[in-house]
């Protein structure tokens, strides 16, 4: 199990750095060959890219975007619905719900232990 946890953080290591420097490169490629014609300003180096494409990312997009579902929380108001739903169930479909999820998770725990 330790071994498979390794080689996830390496491979998120090697796709960040593999996305740290693509978004470089398109931003150098985009500035030098588009700015650089149409407004006449000087080429960058690829340094120069990634330190616009962070400023950039600081001024107009910010790091991430809060909250505990990054901005796009499906769940939202979930939690009252489910509680509603279950206070309206009788003692039949509260039963019948708790063994259908006990079973979820018994397979679940099941298949992770394989």
């Amino acid at each position: 199990m330790k071994q498979f946890w390794i080689k996830k953080v390496i491979g998120m290591v090697l796709c960040a750095a593999l996305a740290i420097v693509a978004v470089g490169f398109v931003v150098m490629t985009l500035w030098n060959n588009i700015l650089v014609a149409v407004l006449g300003v000087k080429a960058i180096t690829y340094c120069q890219a990634l330190g616009i494409f962070v400023l950039g990312k600081l001024l107009f997009g910010g790091i991430g975007r809060g909250g505990k579902c990054g901005g796009g929380c499906s769940w939202k108001g979930r939690g009252e619905a489910m509680k509603e739903k279950w206070q309206n169930m009788s003692d039949e479909e509260r039963e019948k719900f708790k063994e259908d999820w006990r079973f979820r998770c018994k397979s679940w725990k099941e298949s992770k232990n394989n």
